[in-house]
């Protein structure tokens, strides 16, 4: 029933708008950085108002924080610890709520935040052997913070993991050139700890991402920010729904396709085509 009466809704805007004025709708810009990863979910965001009606673009620039207090484009997507550094650089909260709730309070006047997508996060996560995670007694960040003395950790060049977590102040890592070469050593032993991110694409599967269930790692859940006044309710609702089709495993999932050489765009127009909004 949602769906059908989403696809009415589509429909009435697509008729007030052409008998309003007459004109090509506006197409709602969405922004996004160089980074594939940004690339991708902002065609995902982009998908989602099309589908219920709105045309919609993805704009690239370098800083699409920067674009959208200009209002040159109207949508940005991000993730919300990152959103959070940014407008409040000391800010210390971790928890996923709690950081949703200080980022809202930072954003610039003008700037609103969408609902956060709780079943999907990119954040740093450590991935270990099983070896190394029977010796260390555990499958959680908390293990890798009780050997904190014995952390051997690799990253791949130009990465920003924490420099602490918990008690912990982690040894600077070992860099690699790529993903492969980090989880080569790390099979092989040379560094026994590699720095990744929870949605990264192609993470060996022999190897183990240790959980945070305490929330050690800032969180960083996908959230769409858009400027204030600028949307109405149904193309609001769109960048909502996108909490309730997405995760991380399929966010990963996509990410290794546009790896692979898909166009991003692509890749997220099938997503939501394959996980309709408003079921």
């Amino acid at each position: 029933m949602r769906r059908a009466a989403g696809a009415l809704i589509a429909l009435l805007v697509i008729v007030t708008s052409a008998c309003g004025g007459g004109g090509v709708p506006r197409s709602i810009a969405v922004g996004s950085s160089p980074d594939t990863e940004s690339v991708l979910i902002a065609h995902l965001y982009a998908a989602a108002l099309r589908f219920y009606g709105s045309a919609a673009h993805v704009e690239q620039s370098q800083d699409p924080l920067i674009a959208l207090d200009a209002g040159d484009v109207s949508v940005v997507p991000g993730f919300t610890g990152r959103i959070l550094a940014r407008f409040a650089p000391d800010a210390t909260a971790r928890a996923p709520a709690q950081v949703y709730r200080d980022m809202v309070s930072a954003l610039p006047e003008g700037v609103v935040a969408g609902d956060y997508t709780e079943s999907a996060e990119d954040k740093p996560a450590l991935a270990v052997t099983d070896a190394t995670a029977a010796q260390w007694g555990g499958r959680d960040l908390s293990a890798a913070v009780r050997h904190c003395d014995s952390l051997r950790p690799g990253q791949v060049v130009d990465a920003a993991p924490p420099t602490v977590i918990g008690t912990c102040k982690l040894p600077r890592p070992r860099e690699y050139a790529d993903a492969a070469a980090l989880f080569a050593a790390l099979k092989a032993g040379r560094i026994n700890a590699a720095w990744t991110t929870t949605a990264a694409p192609n993470i060996p599967l022999e190897l183990l991402t240790l959980s945070d269930r305490t929330s050690l790692i800032r969180a960083e859940n996908l959230v769409p920010l858009y400027r204030r006044n600028e949307l109405n309710e149904q193309q609001v609702l769109a960048l909502n729904e996108v909490g309730g089709v997405l995760d991380t495993a399929a966010l990963a999932e996509m990410r290794a396709r546009v790896a692979e050489g898909t166009d991003p765009g692509a890749v997220a127009t099938a997503f939501i085509d394959e996980h309709p909004l408003g079921d």
